[in-house]
């Protein structure tokens, strides 16, 4: 059985990665506040200028001076610079000083909505029915077991409290148990840079065994022996998981066996055992080309053989059911198509056989595979659907929906010889609801709700789903979400995200946090820009490489268009992205910095083409396929340079900024948030304050615990709050 844990926050650099929304979402629905007049900027402490010091970035283009490249310590060890970041860490903490008490009561609000004793909907996995639960107060999740039935005794797996102790981070990103049932290989991280610990416990007796695998990717898979695992080590400095490993429980890492060595470093790698624990596969994926190794689980020498060869441009994802495989592919098929072959001919397209075929109109986003049916995710409209196949009978049908904008996701659906379909729903009013469907006769069963405190109706709010014309004449999918009385006539503050990378897409989910915003009157805006893929395969591809300003211009266009149609109030829009949407709320700071009162930006990657150009930074192999390679061609390091928001500040007024950073992230390194502000506190030319946070005990996800992640909402949005002229 597995359990995961990922970050809050969207991956810059991890194309197969998804967000997740925290386990214990809920709302609370205190009266909306009215807006007063946006104030005129109040004189504020003076912040820190970080030295210059002369450096040259040389390409094979060109040198570009960077005088503030000193800030980059790999080590993490310099005086100067951990002095200059605890600098702006004080700046922030006396800037936002008149503000704390309405942190604080934001927190409270946040918090105040969380049931704290709650817990997951229970999965069965190899005669256990697996779940996860908290206790009031404490931050970490307590991972359980009953062993037949829901009657039977709890076995606590792993209780991250205790795990955490001792430690300012703590994170358990995966845990997979042997399949007798006495094992839990788990992976964690204590430091925030996800160099996953991999250690083993014995459930029976509870002792944790001595062995500890250092560097390794959080991706583990049992074999049926109850005694290999497979695990993939990293790249000490790129920290790009390349070799796949055979431990024999009970001995010394060191002795390990080698079992498979990618030699191309554009690939993410992962391992996992099949849903029907026939195979054990070793799963490949860049950018634009994917391959499968599959290997027998009871095969003691683990010979593994190639599903498909890799080549360029074709990306497919596989899955074993009866005597056959099942694929999604994009060959001849840019939306992707599910097809079906015998194991034995898997590698023959000319066996493939059409499952669901390949819609102009719709994204196969992703799917699962039962005995007799198969469930697939599904974007069409804009919106993720889920669709049922009857292996038998043919049936095929939309599951359906009652909200204008909402998100249907497959669910853990761990056995295969069940007709039950577990799925989640959730829409900007309604919590995620776990169902059980029954794929034979249609019934419908609600597991949970997400609980809410406070009394919270979901009929208070109003969620819309509409579309903006971009200036190139394409139509981009905005969901807004208000309280019900707010006025759309020109005077509601604005808060907008989006994220536009990777092909992943930013649905329309519940978000119990940003309802303290909503609650005040704001509009909550979701921009389903290009780079994502809402709209199917070409949304995505016209937001990548040499179009990437598709993304840009289709937020700025989501901002005015959202004005015109007095959504917005012209004086109060706020810009939120993280990540690889830190590089959007960069470009969008530089290219329209009129248009928004504030903008905040998450880990922000914003030094774009000196981290392409350097191949010894974490993960940079993996992504010249979505953003391209400067040292490679004169067009392309000349049109990364035209946006790279680092590069591009100037001499202008720029809005209100939080920034915010991890010292230990290592998808976007630390020193890109820092030298941005460095740059533009000696570029803008306007009075706003310019705020960096950077965490110096986590990485990329931000604080660990449950509750420490959302003190920083709660700073995130006193800002805005702030700056919006709204103070309570």
């Amino acid at each position: 059985m597995r359990y995961e844990h990922r970050p809050s926050r969207h991956p810059r650099r991890s194309p197969a990665a998804r967000g997740i929304v925290p386990l214990l979402a809920a709302l609370l629905a205190p009266a909306a506040a009215v807006s007063a007049p946006v104030p005129s900027p109040a004189p504020s402490p003076a912040p820190p200028l970080a030295e210059q010091r002369p450096f040259m970035v040389t390409s094979p283009f060109g040198a570009r001076p960077d005088p503030w490249y000193w800030l980059r310590d790999d080590k993490r060890a310099d005086k100067d610079m951990l002095a200059y970041l605890e600098a702006e860490n004080a700046h922030l903490g006396k800037v936002m000083a008149p503000h704390r008490a309405l942190e604080d009561k934001l927190y409270g609000e946040i918090v105040g909505r969380i049931k704290q004793d709650d817990s997951t909907v229970p999965q069965r996995r190899h005669g256990y029915w697996y779940y996860s639960r908290y206790e009031p107060g404490k931050e970490y999740p307590i991972l359980a077991r009953k062993r037949g039935s829901l009657d039977a005794p709890e076995e606590i797996v792993l209780d991250g409290n205790e795990r955490a102790k001792g430690h300012e981070f703590y994170s358990v990103a995966n845990l997979e148990v042997s399949p007798d049932g006495r094992w839990a290989a788990i992976a964690e991280d204590t430091v925030g840079r996800r160099q996953y610990s991999i250690r083993i416990r014995d459930l029976q007796t509870g002792a944790w065994l001595p062995t500890v695998i250092d560097n390794a990717e959080a991706s583990l898979a049992w074999a049926d022996d109850d005694t290999t695992l497979l695990y993939i080590r990293k790249d000490p400095q790129t920290l790009l998981g390349d070799k796949v490993y055979r431990h024999r429980r009970g001995t010394d890492p060191k002795d390990d066996t080698l079992v498979y060595q990618e030699k191309d470093d554009s690939f993410y790698m992962g391992v996992a055992r099949s849903k029907t624990d026939r195979f054990v596969y070793i799963a490949l994926q860049s950018t634009v080309s994917s391959e499968t190794r599959y290997a027998a689980v009871g095969d003691p020498a683990l010979a593994f053989k190639v599903a498909v060869p890799r080549e360029r441009d074709h990306e497919y994802q596989l899955s074993d059911v009866g005597d056959r495989f099942v694929l999604r592919t994009n060959w001849q098929a840019r939306n992707f198509r599910i097809v079906e072959v015998p194991v034995d001919k898997v590698a023959d397209r000319k066996a493939w056989k059409d499952v669901i075929p390949h819609r102009t109109d719709a994204f196969v986003e992703n799917f699962d595979t039962f005995d007799d049916y198969l469930a697939v995710g599904e974007r069409s409209g804009g919106l993720a659907k889920l669709r049922v196949h009857g292996w038998k009978d043919g049936r095929d049908f939309l599951l359906d929906a009652a909200d204008p904008a909402y998100t249907m996701e497959l669910g853990a659906n761990d056995e295969s010889a069940t007709t039950l379909l577990r799925y989640v729903y959730t829409s900007p009013t309604t919590p995620r609801t776990t169902y059980d469907y029954d794929m034979r006769t249609g019934e419908r069963k609600e597991l949970k709700r997400e609980p809410v405190l406070g009394g919270f109706d979901s009929a208070d709010y109003t969620a819309e789903f509409r579309f903006a014309t971009a200036r190139d004449g394409t139509r981009v999918p905005v969901t807004l979400l208000y309280r019900r009385g707010t006025r759309l006539d020109g005077t509601a503050p604005l808060y907008q995200y989006a994220y536009g990378s990777y092909g992943l897409s930013s649905d329309p989910v519940f978000r119990s946090t940003v309802l303290s915003l909503v609650d005040r009157g704001f509009v909550y805006a979701i921009a389903h820009i290009r780079g994502g893929q809402e709209m199917g395969r070409a949304w995505y591809e016209d937001g990548k490489l040499k179009k990437k300003l598709n993304t840009f211009n289709d937020f700025i266009d989501v901002t005015r268009f959202l004005v015109k149609e007095k959504v917005a109030d012209p004086r109060r829009v706020f810009a939120m992205g993280g990540s690889a949407g830190g590089l959007l709320m960069g470009a969008v700071a530089n290219m329209a910095p009129g248009d928004y009162k504030g903008i905040i930006a998450h880990v922000p990657f914003v030094d774009v083409v000196t981290t392409m150009l350097d191949e010894s930074i974490p993960l940079t192999t993996n992504e010249f396929d979505e953003w391209g390679n400067p040292a490679a061609d004169r067009a392309t390091y000349d049109y990364m340079l035209s946006y790279s928001p680092y590069d591009q500040v100037s001499r202008q007024a720029y809005p209100a900024m939080l920034v915010t950073g991890g010292l230990w992230d290592s998808q976007v390194q630390y020193w890109e948030p820092a030298k941005w502000v460095a740059r533009l506190r000696t570029m803008k030319t306007d009075a706003n304050p310019l705020l960096m946070r950077m965490n110096m005990e986590a990485g990329h996800g931000g604080k660990s615990g449950r509750f420490q992640r959302y003190r920083e909402t709660a700073e995130e949005y006193a800002f805005v709050l702030w700056q919006a002229g709204i103070d309570r």
